[in-house]
């Protein structure tokens, strides 16, 4: 069986690689930091695994991304529920930041959101 390049396994590992790779991250410092064995990881990467939402939750943590995106690529939740969290994914990805900085923008545009949604309520 061969899959193809819209497949959602195939999908997802690659945008977990592309992921990896923009943390400057390897196989093996990533399975460290998940505790998921180096092959398996690279077998998602491969779109040859389905992973469990808790390896997908695992792995979301170790490269500073939400769960709800990985679980959107995986085609677990649909994008309607995750158009919220692009801004949080944009701050967390962007590697010129610290990470105390980053938790602090995530910290500030979530007060904001919150306080944005009590007024329009």
């Amino acid at each position: 069986m061969t899959l193809g390049s819209d497949d959602p396994r195939r999908l997802l590992g690659g945008f977990i690689r592309a992921q990896r790779q923009m943390a400057n991250l390897s196989l093996r410092q990533l399975s460290a930091m998940t505790e998921v064995s180096n092959p398996y990881l690279s077998q998602i990467e491969r779109g040859l695994h389905e992973p469990s939402v808790r390896v997908l939750t695992s792995i979301a943590e170790a490269l500073n991304v939400s769960a709800e995106t990985l679980l959107e690529q995986a085609g677990l939740v649909t994008s309607a529920t995750t158009d919220d969290h692009a801004t949080e994914d944009a701050i967390r990805a962007d590697r010129r930041l610290t990470e105390a900085q980053r938790q602090a923008l995530v910290g500030v545009y979530r007060s904001y959101v919150e306080t944005n949604a009590h007024q329009t309520t």
